[in-house]
This record gives structure tokens, sequence and C-alpha cells, in this order.
């Protein structure tokens, strides 16, 4: 199974870059893992939030390929404990998912459209958090899952 994530927006700031390059080469030990930053279509500055959404969904789904199991990233999804977590990401391996993909939406979430497409929405938290915050808590529980999954030290119950 590889692990693929999905961020609208620009390229990861310098402030959270290393910490995200530093858990995404740790999860590599267990799954492959990829990082897809999707650019804001050009025209955004001068769409309506609704309007943006759903370019941005247009290109998601494009992008998408059959078969590909996605979680989106929603304040209204699930939220799960780190052992929840690493159990929801072993049932996809044992299930046979090939890509298992992980969506963040852009500055106004995400198009009804995709929500409706993912197999999975996932709340982090009742807080809300930047996008580039957001990616860097994605990738260090998705690490910690790995270790839960190993019964690996990293984590303590």
């Amino acid at each position: 199974m590889k692990i693929q994530l999905w961020s609208i927006g620009k390229s990861h700031e310098h402030y959270v870059k290393a910490g995200i390059e530093d858990f995404s080469k740790r999860i590599s030990k267990y799954y492959p893992v990829a990082w897809t930053i999707i650019p804001v279509p050009k025209i955004a500055a001068g769409l309506p939030a609704i309007d943006l959404k759903k370019k941005e969904a247009d290109i998601i789904i494009a992008s998408m390929k059959k078969g590909d199991y996605l979680v989106a990233l929603d304040e209204k999804g699930k939220q799960f404990s780190s052992d929840g977590l690493a159990q929801f990401i072993e049932l996809r391996g044992n299930e046979g998912t090939k890509n298992l993909i992980f969506l963040i939406g852009g500055a106004y979430g995400l198009d009804e459209e995709v929500l409706q497409k993912a197999n999975q929405r996932w709340s982090l938290s009742q807080l809300t958090f930047p996008h580039q915050l957001v990616r860097l808590i994605l990738a260090e529980q998705l690490y910690r899952a790995c270790t839960i999954i190993r019964n690996e030290k990293y984590h303590h119950a």
C-alpha cells in the first residue's frame, strides 16, 4: 500500500518543511509515501469561495485513479485516537488498498463533490489549524500510527 498526502495550496513553508520531510522519511520505512501539493488555480483571487472549491474539486477528481481510497480531512469528519488511526491504516492494508490518499483541502475546505467521493472523512481536532501545520500534524500522526502497528516504542499509551 502506498500512502499519498495531497494538499491544496503553496509548497511547504520553511517553518514546517523540515518536520514534514523528517516524518515522511520515517513513514517510508513502513509504507511508500509521497506528497502532492496541488496549486491553487491561477484565477483563484477573483473567484467566490464556492467556485474556487469547485475548480479545486475538478483537479482532485481528475487526479484520482480507480481503486484509490480517499480520506478527506474535514472538520465534520470522524475523530480517531492514535490507536484507532493505526487500526484504520492496518485495515486498509489488509483489505488490499493500493493507494491510501489523505487530502487536505484549500483555504475554504473541500467541495461537497469531493466529500461525497471520499471513503472516509477525518477530523484531526475540533480546533482550527493553519493548513501548513495540518500537514505537519498529519505526517506525525501517520508516523505514530505506523509505530503502533509495529508495536514500536514511539507511542506510549
